[in-house]
């Protein structure tokens, strides 16, 4: 964006950096990153850790100390301005004698949404935005989802051969892709807020759906759901073997059973089956920002067919099953190219044999 020079540039993708060390613990909150600059020098540096816990400001601010003052603070969230479990950064920012504060973006979260850049220059600070304010979102991309839209960002992951078969027509699929892709595969369930699934995979596999890191990350255990209508698949207990909460989503008229460790919820009904809309939309009035999603193929059709997805999170392995095996997504109806789904490629990678395709649905 045109205003602002390349150590400001340098600046604040420094502070993205730093803000994405939340990505496995900051969440309901987003990811938060401060840089506070004095001549031409980094003086303090923060970044927010979990909720309950200092902001990213207050951090840079403590490592600042008396060279805050008439400093520069590159932060990639405009400062909160309400009090909340910690008091608002932006009191602190003024407190500190800071001069100017430079924000990626603005926070769309109803209690500051402008406030914060209103209280700073009140107090006589000099404010500017939008500087990486593209990277800034797609960081926050599920708390932005969740604020924005009322419902979390929505990642489908699959693993395919390169004939796009997911499992041999029996439900087998272990191991379709080699070590190095599943455990890539930890990392993007360690960022997840919920991980979701449906009753025909949890009676086929017996999921536990847990994170398994094996290294000393810290990481908040995401919530596992399992969408069932008429609560069918209590039978299969590994998703609720209280290494994470676990939540039902169920038809008004089915009845939970007594004493299972495990929440339920009732969600109205769209032609015989959870409306799935509605229940993302309960996930996110419970607070959650990214919902990874690992179903098979009647269930991720629908959320595709639903509008729903906005990610695939695609393993592809150097193999094939056959066009007897399952695919990808089921019930999409396409009978004409001119009905095909297009999507966009944004980011590729080498997971030994494998190749990991995260694309997104275009309009």
């Amino acid at each position: 964006m045109s205003g602002f020079d390349r150590f400001e540039h340098e600046a604040m993708a420094h502070a993205l950096r730093l803000a994405e060390r939340g990505l496995y613990t900051a969440r309901p909150n987003p990811m938060v990153g401060c840089v506070i600059v004095r001549d031409g020098e980094v003086v303090g540096e923060g970044w927010h850790p979990r909720t309950g816990e200092p902001h990213a400001e207050v951090f840079a601010l403590r490592q600042a100390g008396e060279r805050a003052r008439g400093a520069t603070a590159y932060v990639t969230l405009e400062p909160c301005a309400h009090h909340g479990r910690t008091p608002p950064c932006a009191d602190a920012l003024v407190e500190a004698g800071v001069a100017r504060v430079v924000a990626a973006m603005r926070d769309p979260f109803p209690r500051v949404d402008g406030a914060g850049f209103a209280r700073l220059q009140a107090a006589g600070i000099a404010v500017a935005s939008g500087l990486l304010e593209g990277q800034a979102r797609e960081l926050n991309r599920g708390f932005l989802s969740r604020i924005e839209r009322g419902r979390p960002w929505l990642r489908v992951k699959l693993a395919a051969s390169l004939d796009g078969r997911t499992a041999m027509a029996s439900g087998e699929s272990k191991w379709i892709t080699g070590e190095a892709a599943r455990a890539d595969v930890q990392r993007w369930r360690a960022r997840s807020a919920a991980i979701l699934t449906g009753a025909d995979t949890v009676l086929a596999d017996d999921p536990a759906l847990t994170v398994r890191l094996g290294d000393e990350t810290a990481f908040v255990p995401p919530l596992r759901v399992v969408v069932d209508t008429r609560l069918r698949s209590l039978e299969r207990g590994r998703v609720r073997d209280g290494a994470a909460p676990t939540l039902y989503l169920h038809a008004p008229d089915a009845v939970p059973p007594a004493g299972l460790a495990a929440e339920f919820a009732a969600v109205p009904l769209r032609d015989g089956r959870v409306d799935l809309d509605a229940a993302l939309r309960l996930l996110g009035e419970r607070g959650l920002n990214e919902v990874q999603v690992e179903a098979g193929p009647a269930l991720c059709g629908a959320l595709l067919r639903a509008g729903l997805v906005d990610e695939l999170l695609l393993y592809q392995a150097p193999l094939l099953l056959g066009d007897a095996a399952r695919p990808l997504f089921a019930g999409l109806g396409i009978a004409a190219m001119a009905e095909r789904r297009s999507l966009r490629l944004v980011e590729e990678a080498r997971l030994g044999e494998d190749l990991r395709l995260l694309l997104r649905p275009l309009p």
